[in-house]
């Protein structure tokens, strides 16, 4: 007769017949969260949960005195980090004119008789702005070479110059609005001259495909 081996019955059920919890029940394992929740931690050791679709606050950096603001994800403005406070603006300024001062040390140094690098005005961004324009209209090139045209940049340049003219309207020295005014008046002329030469050469090609004729303007892409 063949041995018969015990074995032993575990009962697994969590709860008696009485609806109570057995002693030796299994304890349960925690739910994942949802999808569609995340977990943020609080002020402390807790968190809590918090629906990942619609409005959330945001709190403020710990040395602005304004009230939390709610962000709505279809509102692209309120994706934009809160704006520096006067303070901390004027500590950046420092920090900046500290480090700019440092560096034209370093430069003078190792450069005697360097002067001190021009400061940046108001004239100095027209200027800037103005031949930055003439040179993506063609204006560096050599008589002997091939104008090299920006047609798209130029545009953007001179529209930078109109953008300023306009906010700086009524806040501009006589001198400026005078530089300013002919910069834009020049360009924007020479913009109409260059995309008119470009069209007589685009109507005056034989066919597709046909390399413009030397000494005529060409667009880079």
């Amino acid at each position: 007769m063949a041995d018969i081996k015990e074995f032993v019955v575990n009962d697994r059920r969590k709860f008696t017949a009485e609806g109570d919890i057995r002693p030796d029940a299994p304890p349960s394992e925690p739910k994942p969260p949802r999808p569609e929740t995340i977990m943020r931690p609080e002020d402390g050791d807790s968190a809590r949960l918090v629906e990942h679709k619609g409005p959330q606050v945001v709190p403020p950096p710990a040395d602005h005195t304004s009230e939390p603001r709610t962000v709505h994800p279809e509102n692209e403005d309120d994706l934009l980090p809160p704006a520096p406070t006067a303070e901390q603006g004027e500590q950046a300024k420092r920090a900046y004119d500290t480090t700019v001062d440092r560096l034209d040390t370093a430069i003078r140094a190792t450069n005697p008789g360097m002067e001190r690098t021009p400061e940046i005005t108001f004239e100095r961004v027209i200027q800037s702005l103005y031949m930055q324009a003439m040179l993506q209209l063609g204006g560096a090139a050599a008589p002997d070479q091939q104008p090299q045209i920006d047609i798209l940049g130029a545009r953007q340049t001179i529209d930078m110059l109109g953008i300023l003219a306009a906010k700086t309207e009524g806040n501009r020295t006589p001198a400026e609005s005078t530089l300013l005014d002919t910069a834009l008046f020049e360009l924007r002329l020479g913009f109409l001259d260059v995309t008119q030469a470009l069209s007589r050469q685009a109507a005056s090609r034989p066919g597709a495909g046909v390399p413009p004729p030397q000494g005529g303007p060409s667009i880079v892409r």
